[in-house]
């Protein structure tokens, strides 16, 4: 049947493209459907690190470290335009974890797993560090590490055309209606968001990795019930114009014992958070409150010597984590590990369903889902490929980033200094499918401001599933941070425009 696959996947979060982008190379036919846009929700509001998780430690996490911090490697690796170093410096504060606990965590973080390409942790003195300018004099001393940036929303853009251009259809702004079995298969509608159509289909086994709705879907959509459920947990983070220079991060540790990182943000600001409350609203309405946008600001005051204030805010966001529930007490212990669920067997087709999980972790996630549902399934157990394999973009010789700016600047010197830095940041080698034979900057098509140009436009409605303003100016891009105020509705009237409107969901096709 052309409306059978073998995988139905519920989610177009970082965790349902991985495991279809995983599932598509093995030759598995993939059927993904998202409700909304690709990383509509939590896979766009992470604090945007590929790490291990220092503070993990203090909760004995030592598995989901030593994994996490494998990943770091792996995922700098297969896509060094959309990850890069970070150096973090982290004050010693006298109100925070004593010196040697730090140091001995530090050490463990070096040492859990194998690292080539990232420096060491070491003890600093701030006199000779540029930190010492920012800080407050009673922050004299510390110690620096590294871990890494990750435009978080591409990554999942990137996951789910690598899956396409491999076969597994993405299918956005289009919910699960209701699943039930039937013939040892899974009979699924589908609705879709915009038109109002309706369309069945089949599929062998059925993913539901639908974050924080991963419970909904089970109850409502499935008609399961299950004693395992999401804890959801609130983080919330502000933008503030640049407050300090210099390309690394500061991670402050607070009296209650949680962290705040505060990391240099689309050239002109700086990113600060995260909080971590408790949530039962819903995940689609989920918005900062000014108590936390308070204590965000006077975490940072208590250790910059400039303060800063709530009315410095010109942005924030804030996203719901779907943790596994392990009922403990404080919601910034709670396990960031991921479980899988598989059910089915006799008469029952194969369902998994993802709880928990971490950004970072998110490939190896996939890999463990497809250990489960291959034998199920009746295919070979084919081997796991994508710890070596690109995402789009990321071929780059030697993953020298810097020499493919250089070689995208001579091929196009028409470009800006800054345009050919964004535009190899975002794309990768994929740029030169946007900028294509052009020798001048108006062979590119309208500006919309601020150098987002008609060509960039249409290859993310082509290629990356964009259609609204909002996907384009703020998850497959920053540049609502930095295009004039009619910019967002120059791109509406746009993408409104009959020939725009054809090419609208087409994807990696």
């Amino acid at each position: 049947m052309s409306n059978s696959y073998d995988l139905l996947i519920i989610g177009g979060g970082i965790n349902g493209v991985g495991i279809a982008r995983d599932a598509s190379g093995r030759k598995l036919s993939v059927l993904l459907v998202e409700q909304d846009d690709l990383a509509a929700h939590t896979s766009s509001a992470s604090t945007k690190l590929i790490h291990g998780g220092l503070r993990y430690l203090e909760y004995y996490e030592f598995r989901l470290v030593r994994e996490a911090l494998m990943e770091r490697e792996r995922l700098l690796g297969i896509a060094p335009h959309i990850i890069w170093p970070l150096e973090f410096v982290l004050p010693q504060s006298p109100d925070g974890r004593s010196s040697w606990r730090i140091r001995a965590g530090l050490m463990l973080y070096d040492h859990l797993a194998p690292r080539s390409r990232l420096p060491g942790s070491k003890a600093v003195h701030f006199g000779p560090h540029p930190a010492a300018a920012i800080l407050k004099s009673e922050f004299a001393k510390g110690f620096t590490y590294a871990d890494c940036w990750v435009e978080d929303s591409r990554l999942v853009a990137l996951n789910a055309l690598d899956a396409s251009e491999r076969g597994a259809k993405i299918l956005t702004h289009t919910r699960l209606l209701a699943a039930h079995p039937e013939k040892k298969l899974w009979k699924a509608q589908l609705k879709d968001q915009v038109t109002g159509k309706e369309t069945t289909v089949f599929a062998k086994a059925l993913v539901n990795a639908a974050g924080p709705w991963v419970g909904d879907v089970l109850v409502k959509e499935l008609g399961i019930q299950t004693q395992k459920t999401v804890r959801k947990v609130k983080g919330s983070h502000i933008i503030v114009p640049r407050i300090y220079q210099g390309d690394y991060a500061f991670i402050l540790q607070n009296p209650d014992k949680r962290i705040v990182f505060a990391i240099p943000y689309e050239y002109e600001y700086t990113l600060i958070g995260t909080t971590d409350i408790p949530y039962d609203g819903d995940p689609a309405q989920v918005s900062i409150s000014p108590e936390e946008t308070a204590y965000l600001c006077d975490s940072v005051s208590s250790y910059f010597r400039t303060p800063l204030h709530p009315d410095d805010v010109v942005r924030s966001y804030s996203g719901v984590r779907p943790l596994y529930d392990d009922h403990a007490a404080n919601a910034s212990a709670v396990t960031r590990d991921y479980v899988l669920d598989m059910e089915g067997g006799n008469d029952i087709p194969p369902l998994l369903s993802v709880f928990g999980g971490k950004i970072t972790t998110y490939r190896r996630l996939a890999e463990h889902a497809l250990s489960l549902l291959q034998p199920v399934l009746g295919h070979p157990k084919n081997h796991s490929w994508t710890a070596t394999a690109p995402l789009p973009g990321g071929d780059i010789s030697n993953g020298d980033f810097a020499g493919f700016v250089r070689m995208l600047s001579e091929q196009y010197p028409f470009l800006s200094a800054h345009l050919a830095y964004r535009l190899a940041r975002a794309y990768g080698t994929r740029a030169l499918k946007i900028l294509g034979d052009a020798r001048q900057m108006t062979d590119l098509g309208e500006d919309f401001g601020g150098e987002l140009t008609q060509a960039e436009v249409d290859y993310l409605v082509t290629q990356e599933w964009a259609r609204e303003s909002e996907d384009i100016l703020w998850r497959r891009s920053k540049m609502a941070l930095h295009v004039p105020a009619d910019t967002n509705e120059k791109l509406k009237a746009y993408l409104q425009s009959p020939e725009i409107i054809a090419k609208i969901g087409q994807g990696g096709a």
